[in-house]
């Protein structure tokens, strides 16, 4: 495969798993709120759990896949199986 169909496939699966951590951390959260914390809270600011559990999600997904992507990268030359995706990391050198 080249690095360009490297990178593709990449990002296809990082977008993948970013979803799947999204959704299992939402569902994750709304149980621990639905069982625990709910229970707890009058009527008036339970309605709150629901947006605030999805936000809470999303940010808990990103911390998760930088942790991941980060990992990843101590343990895989990228610049060696990969193309950049906004051009070449360092600019080329000027010929004068």
């Amino acid at each position: 495969m080249s690095k360009k169909s490297n990178t593709i496939w990449f990002m296809l699966g990082a977008t993948v798993f970013n979803i799947l951590v999204t959704i299992i951390s939402f569902v994750v959260l709304l149980v621990v709120y639905a069982r625990f914390l709910a229970p707890l809270l009058p009527e008036e600011t339970a309605a709150w759990g629901f947006p605030i559990i999805f936000i809470g999600s999303i940010v808990l997904s990103f911390v998760v896949y930088r942790l991941v992507i980060k990992l990843l990268f101590k343990k895989i030359d990228m610049e060696k199986y990969f193309d950049p995706i906004f051009g070449p990391r360092k600019p080329p050198a000027r010929k004068d």
